[in-house]
C-alpha cells in the first residue's frame, strides 16, 4: 500500500500558484542580467512548473554579440520597411511621426549637437511625406530606429536593403553604442504610428503598428536565423488581424522552444506551451477543444515545428489533426535538417546533402534519399489550407498567413526557413538563399485554397514562382538557367558535388532530376501542364 503522505493532494499553495510578472521581472531576470541567479536565486513553484513571464527577452542585452552594427541613411531610404520585416531579433524597427510632435521631443533635447542628430534621423520620403503632401494631407516622416541590445549584427538589414543602400554597417564603439542607446529611446518615447499612415491592404506596412510587434526579441538564436523571421511575421499577420490576447501557441520541442525559451528569457507576449517534439499538433487539438467549450472559436491557434517535428516523428498527430477538421494552424519550419541535434539528417533533407547522419564520404555522397514533399502530402487532406512561402517573400507570406487565419478549419503553412551552420552560408544570406530556393525550384512557392472550387487546379496556385510554365527561371542578365545545381554551388552543405572543374557529381544530378519532377507534379496539379 501507498504512504498516506504520498497519495494526499498537493498543498493548495501551489495548486493556486501563478506567476507573478512584476516579481518574475525584478527578481529572476535582473539577477540573470547582473550574473548572481546561479549563486544566489532559490527554487520556487514558477521554476518547478517551467513558466517564463512574456516578453522578458526585452530585457536581454546582446550589445557585446557583435563588432558591427547596422547605420541608418535617412537619404537614401524609401520606406519599403523590408529591413524591419526581415530582421529575426526584430532589432531594428521603423516609425511614421508628424512634425509637431518631433518637434515637441526635439524641444526637450538641450544638446544643440545631438537635437540636429535626432532631427535627422527623420527622412521625407514618398511614400509617407510628398504623396501626402500632393493629396492635401498633414505627411508624415518616417524614421529607422537599431535597439543594440537586440542587434546580433547579422547585417540581414544591410542585405535586404539592396540597391536602396539606406543602411550600412560600421564598427561598434563605446561612442556610437551609446548613441544608438539613446536613440532608441527616443523611439519608445515617440507616439505610436498614426493609424492613416498604416494601409492595412499594404501587408509591408503592418510592423508600423506596435500590437503587430508580439515578438520582442533577446532570443537566443543564431546570427541570420531564418526561423525567427518567419515568426516575427507569421506573429505580426496574426497580431494585426486579431490582437495578441486572441492568439495562442503550441510549440513542438526543437530549435524554435530552445532559443524562445532560454531560461528567463522570452521573446513572446502571447500565452505559449512547449509540447514534445511528436506530439504539438495533438497537443492543440486538447486545447482548441477546450476553447470551443469556453466559447472562444474566434481565438486564432498557432502550431510551430521544424520538419524534422511535422514531417517525421510528429507526422502522424499532424496528419490526426488536419483528418480532425479542427480550426487549428500549423507552421511548419523547414530547415531540411534537425537543427537542434546536431544537423542530422531529416525526410526533408534533399538528395545529396551532407548531414550529420548522411555525411558526404568515398562510398556515398551525402543523403541519398529523395525529399518527402509535406505541402504535396498536406493538400490530399480534406479541406486543409496550404501554402508554401518564405519570409523573404513577403507578399506572398503574408497573404498565405492571413488566408490561413481566415479559412475555418485546419491550415498548414511551410516555410523555408535558412539555417546558416547547417546549410553553410553567411549571416546575412537568409532571405537571399530563400529567393534563390524558390527560384531554382528547390522550393516552389503554392497556395492550395479548398474555398476555390472542387478541382485540384482551381485550388492550386503557383503565383509567385518565376517562369510558372517553363522547367527552369534563367538569369535575367546571363540567360543561365537557374536550375537546382545552380543552387547548390551556393551553399557549404552541397560543395563535396562539385570537383575542381565545377562538374557536378551523378549524386546532385539526381537531386537536381527529383527537383524537377516535384516542379513538373505541381505545375500538372496546377493545370500548367
Amino acid at each position: 500500500m501507498a504512504d498516506e503522505a504520498a497519495v494526499k493532494p498537493a498543498p493548495s499553495h501551489i495548486d493556486e500558484s501563478h506567476l507573478d510578472v512584476a516579481d518574475f521581472n525584478e527578481r529572476v531576470i535582473a539577477a540573470y542580467n547582473d550574473g548572481s541567479a546561479e549563486k544566489e536565486l532559490p527554487a520556487d513553484n514558477d521554476l518547478a512548473r517551467s513558466f517564463i513571464a512574456s516578453g522578458t527577452g526585452a530585457m536581454r542585452d546582446f550589445s557585446y554579440i557583435a563588432p558591427e552594427i547596422p547605420e541608418f541613411i535617412p537619404e537614401n531610404c524609401v520606406a519599403c520597411m523590408e529591413c524591419v520585416i526581415e530582421c529575426p531579433d526584430t532589432a531594428i524597427l521603423g516609425k511614421v511621426i508628424k512634425q509637431p510632435e518631433l518637434d515637441k521631443e526635439l524641444g526637450t533635447i538641450e544638446d544643440a549637437d545631438y537635437k540636429k542628430h535626432v532631427g535627422a534621423q527623420f527622412a521625407k520620403t514618398q511614400k509617407f511625406y510628398t504623396t501626402y503632401e500632393k493629396q492635401k494631407k498633414e505627411p508624415g516622416l518616417f524614421g529607422i530606429f537599431i535597439d543594440p541590445t537586440k542587434c546580433k549584427g547579422c547585417a540581414e538589414c544591410v542585405e535586404v536593403c539592396g540597391s536602396h543602400a539606406a543602411l550600412k554597417m560600421i564598427k561598434k564603439t563605446d561612442e556610437n553604442l551609446k548613441v544608438f542607446q539613446k536613440d532608441f529611446q527616443i523611439y519608445r518615447k515617440l507616439p505610436e504610428t498614426p493609424p492613416q499612415f498604416i494601409n492595412e491592404r499594404l501587408v509591408s506596412d503592418m510592423m508600423l503598428a506596435e500590437k503587430s510587434i508580439l515578438y520582442v526579441g533577446g532570443a537566443g538564436s543564431c546570427a541570420g536565423c531564418g526561423e525567427a523571421t518567419a515568426l516575427r511575421m507569421m506573429l505580426a499577420a496574426t497580431g494585426f488581424q486579431y490582437g495578441k490576447e486572441n492568439i495562442g501557441l503550441v510549440a513542438s520541442t526543437g530549435c524554435n522552444t530552445v532559443y524562445t525559451s532560454t531560461y528567463p528569457y522570452n521573446p513572446y507576449v502571447v500565452p505559449w506551451t512547449n509540447s514534445l517534439f511528436e506530439n504539438g499538433p495533438a497537443d492543440a487539438m486538447g486545447v482548441r477543444a477546450r476553447w470551443d467549450q469556453m466559447g472562444w472559436g474566434d481565438k486564432r491557434l498557432w502550431v510551430i515545428g521544424g520538419d524534422g517535428a511535422m514531417n517525421d516523428i510528429g507526422f502522424q498527430s499532424l496528419s490526426r489533426m488536419l483528418a480532425s477538421g479542427m480550426d487549428i494552424k500549423v507552421l511548419v519550419l523547414d530547415t531540411q535538417v534537425y537543427s537542434n541535434t546536431g544537423g542530422q539528417a531529416s525526410t526533408s533533407t534533399y538528395t545529396g546533402q551532407e548531414t550529420k547522419m548522411s555525411v558526404h564520404g568515398k562510398a556515398l555522397g551525402g543523403k541519398q534519399e529523395r525529399r518527402k514533399e509535406l505541402a504535396t502530402i498536406c493538400m490530399v487532406h480534406p479541406e486543409v489550407y496550404v501554402a508554401q512561402t518564405t519570409a523573404a517573400h513577403i507578399n506572398h507570406f503574408y497573404k498565405a498567413i492571413m488566408g490561413a487565419n481566415e479559412f475555418k478549419g485546419p491550415a498548414v503553412i511551410n516555410v523555408y526557413t535558412t539555417c546558416q551552420p547547417e546549410h553553410g552560408v553567411a549571416d546575412n544570406m537568409a532571405g537571399a538563399q530563400a529567393r534563390l530556393a524558390v527560384d531554382s525550384r528547390a522550393f516552389p512557392l503554392l497556395v492550395h485554397d479548398p474555398r476555390k472550387g472542387g478541382k485540384m487546379k482551381e485550388r492550386l496556385s503557383l503565383a509567385g514562382n518565376p517562369a510558372m510554365k517553363d522547367d527552369w527561371y534563367k538569369h535575367p542578365k546571363t540567360g543561365e538557367p537557374v536550375d537546382f545545381t545552380y543552387f547548390a554551388r551556393t551553399e557549404g552543405r552541397f560543395s563535396k558535388h562539385f570537383d575542381k572543374e565545377g562538374n557536378a557529381s551523378d549524386t546532385l544530378k539526381r537531386s537536381q532530376e527529383d527537383r524537377l519532377k516535384n516542379w513538373h507534379l505541381l505545375q500538372e496539379l496546377a493545370g500548367l501542364r
